[in-house]
Order: C-alpha cells, then sequence, then structure tokens
C-alpha cells in the first residue's frame, strides 16, 4: 500500500465511528510509519475517533515528531484533544509551551493559536510563554500568533505584551490593536489613539473597527 493509499484509509478510519480492535491498531501502527504525512493523520484519527487513554499518549510524542508538518498538526488538535477531556490538561499544556520555542515558525504559529482556544486564563506558565513570544521571537508570524492568543485569553498580565506590539511590524501591529478588545485602562485608551493615527491603514482600520464595537456595547448597556 502506498503513503497516499495508507493516508487516505487512516483518514477515513478516523471520520468512520469509535476506533476499536484491528482499526485502532491500524491507526496506531500508522503513527510510526516513515511518511511524516502518515503520521500526521494518523494522530488526527486518534485525536478524533480513539479512546482518550490511547490518543493522549500519541499526541504527546507527535509534538516530539522530526518532521515539523506532525509537529504543526498536533498543535493544531490540541483544542480538540482537550475538548475531549473537558478541559486542557498539565501535559498537553506543557508540550505546547514547549512548541512555543519550536525552530519551525509555523509550528509556533499552530501552538501559539491552540494555547489560545482553550481556558489557560491565569496560568502564569501560559501567559509568560505567550509574552515572551509576542515580544521576543524573531519571526513576525509568530509574534503575531502570541498577541493573539493573549487578547484572546484576556488575562491582564499579557497586557504588557499587547501593548509593546502595537509598536511591532504594521502585521504585528494589526493583530495587537485588535487583542486589546478585552482590556481596559488609560494604557490601553492611549493605544488605541495612537492606533488610530497609525501610518498603515489596516492598524487604523483595526482601531476604528474596535472603537466602533466598544461604543456599541456601551449602547447595548445603557439600552
Amino acid at each position: 500500500m502506498s503513503h497516499s493509499e495508507l493516508s487516505a484509509r487512516v483518514a477515513a478510519l478516523g471520520h468512520a465511528g469509535r476506533l476499536t480492535g484491528d482499526d485502532l491498531e491500524t491507526v496506531r501502527a500508522a503513527t510510526h510509519d516513515p511518511a511524516p504525512t502518515v503520521r500526521a493523520v494518523a494522530v488526527a484519527a486518534l485525536v478524533r475517533a480513539a479512546p482518550v487513554r490511547v490518543a493522549a499518549p500519541a499526541w504527546v510524542s507527535a509534538t516530539g515528531d522530526p518532521d515539523p508538518a506532525v509537529r504543526r498538526r498536533a498543535a493544531e488538535l490540541a483544542p480538540a484533544l482537550a475538548a475531549r477531556r473537558r478541559g486542557p490538561e498539565p501535559t498537553t499544556t506543557a508540550a505546547l509551551v514547549i512548541l512555543l520555542v519550536d525552530p519551525d515558525v509555523t509550528v509556533v504559529e499552530a501552538a501559539a493559536w491552540a494555547l489560545g482556544e482553550q481556558d489557560h486564563a491565569n496560568d502564569p506558565v501560559v501567559v509568560d510563554a505567550l509574552a515572551a513570544a509576542a515580544t521576543g521571537h524573531s519571526d513576525a508570524l509568530a509574534r503575531e500568533a502570541a498577541v493573539a492568543a493573549l487578547g484572546a485569553l484576556g488575562d491582564p498580565a499579557g497586557l504588557d505584551a499587547v501593548l509593546a506590539a502595537c509598536h511591532d511590524k504594521p502585521a504585528v501591529r494589526r493583530r495587537a490593536v485588535l487583542a486589546l478588545a478585552p482590556f481596559t485602562g488609560p494604557a490601553v485608551d492611549a493605544a488605541l489613539a495612537a492606533a488610530l493615527e497609525d501610518r498603515d491603514w489596516q492598524v487604523r482600520q483595526a482601531a476604528e473597527d474596535l472603537q466602533a464595537a466598544g461604543g456599541d456595547d456601551e449602547a447595548d448597556r445603557d439600552g
């Protein structure tokens, strides 16, 4: 069976209902296939349809896979695994935090997104790791993803990093302005005012949209 045929078979098994018996063993074996595409499909199938006691360790192993495509897929699957567990679990969270310093920026991007999609507000380890990526990563794509996650979490401990990102490259500034949404205070007001005068029109547009959304919220409360 070719790698493409095996990928298709494993993907189909993952969508066919709960994995048991020989089907489960087929998918578990595929997580060790030489082809990264097969391994990525296999971990997705396990997260989707295998018992959590099987899916969770396979997911952790995938976060340490030698191929970045598999690590990236694992990060993308983290919210789905958390949903099956009814919330994030320390081992999963720790693995995602490690991926925030992955040498492949697309893995970092996926890990930041996954952390922002889960209930990690008031988790200082997660917020500090995202803040470090948002302010210190060498790639703007990673900084943008990290600041978006900080905005999604809305933890006050992440505000300084969001404010700092308002002075980054245009794409990061745009994301940072939107990430200001859950925060309030004079520093936030000043950053929003500055964004309304930004030299990049998309940053200005983001600030206008956020300002309009705030006005709508106040109108709703008054009504």
